[in-house]
């Protein structure tokens, strides 16, 4: 049997982007991202803009190795995140999510953006989505439209993943093994 999917969510979880602007949270290092982040495509926003102040804690990489999940990415980020964010967390190259065409596209019954991609890409098997962005809205079309076990975990941006996040996700993982847990 397959490992569950942990589909991963950089702003937010793994960059507490809302956390106080002048005081990068206790063991995360400070990371300058290019608004085009190294493409040769053309940058979305002006070149004169500020690099992307990114906050990363290196020990998430391993916590993530250890839950016992095949990684994605869920994230704008999708390719991106290999270069920019993988490394300074310790992971090896990931898959991720290509959002095409419904990345930032507004539904009108409320549901995220990604919740479609998502149940689409992990195609019934059990998955966790870490995000700070899901609603009840998400958790009842994952409900409705998965056939596998989801769990939607909301993270606070401004305090990113933290110990209890990760229990939480090695419970889930755990549930899936054995259902008595």
């Amino acid at each position: 049997m397959h490992r569950p999917l942990l589909f991963l969510d950089v702003d937010g979880p793994l960059n507490p982007y809302a956390a106080q602007p002048e005081r990068r949270p206790d063991g995360y290092t400070t990371l300058r991202v290019p608004w085009n982040r190294g493409t040769s495509e053309e940058p979305r926003l002006s070149s004169r803009l500020r690099p992307l102040r990114v906050w990363l804690n290196p020990d998430h990489g391993r916590a993530l190795l250890r839950l016992g999940y095949e990684l994605c990415w869920a994230t704008t980020w999708m390719d991106d995140a290999n270069r920019w964010i993988g490394p300074v967390l310790g992971l090896p190259e990931l898959p991720f999510v290509d959002f095409g065409d419904a990345l930032f596209r507004e539904r009108p019954d409320g549901v995220h953006w990604k919740t479609v991609p998502l149940v689409d890409h992990a195609d019934g098997r059990p998955f966790a989505w870490v995000d700070d962005e899901q609603s009840p809205l998400d958790q009842e079309y994952v409900s409705a439209h998965h056939r596998g076990p989801g769990l939607l975990h909301h993270v606070d941006p401004r305090i990113g993943l933290r110990e209890d996040d990760f229990r939480t996700l090695a419970h889930f993982a755990r549930s899936l093994k054995d259902p008595a847990s």
